[in-house]
């Protein structure tokens, strides 16, 4: 598995993963309700996705393995990770967490101390075991579902 920058090419396979990622893995956030779920996918199209990767605020890396995007994620240069999805076949082969550990490392490249995000439920324990702590009392919402604020020194 290699990790590196994403380019423009990338953009309609990280909008493959990052839908499957969402459509299966968070089932438990979203529960398969419309209602939530559309929004959710809305800008999780490749134009979208091209223009994440032309946003000069976004670093965007994928992982892959014999040129297949296994994940895709987004730190901005103020430590924001905004993207963190593995494709479902790849879910707990290390994929995500290598990926974290990149673009923690990315952002600490860039003068960010800290490192912030907003979980889903589903994924709330995997940032929890990998340094995050929650960074409100409670949670907030977002496309309707329930996300966490979370944050970790570097």
């Amino acid at each position: 598995m290699e990790i590196r920058k994403a380019v423009a090419s990338d953009a309609p396979e990280i909008c493959s993963v990052v839908r499957a990622s969402i459509i299966e893995l968070c089932f438990a956030d979203h529960k398969g309700d419309p209602q939530f779920l559309a929004p959710w996918l809305a800008n999780k199209t490749p134009d979208h996705v091209a223009h994440w990767l032309a946003n000069p605020m976004n670093i965007i890396l994928v992982a892959e393995n014999g040129g297949a995007v296994l994940a895709a994620g987004c730190v901005t240069l103020s430590g924001e990770i905004r993207l963190n999805y593995v494709a479902p076949a790849a879910r707990f082969q290390g994929v995500s967490s290598a990926l974290l550990a990149e673009m923690e490392a990315t952002a600490a490249r860039h003068g960010n101390c800290i490192c912030t995000l907003e979980s889903t439920g589903t994924a709330h324990r995997f940032y929890e075991r990998r340094g995050f702590h929650d960074a409100a009392a409670a949670a907030v919402g977002k496309f309707g579902l329930t996300t966490y604020p979370m944050s970790k020194a570097l």
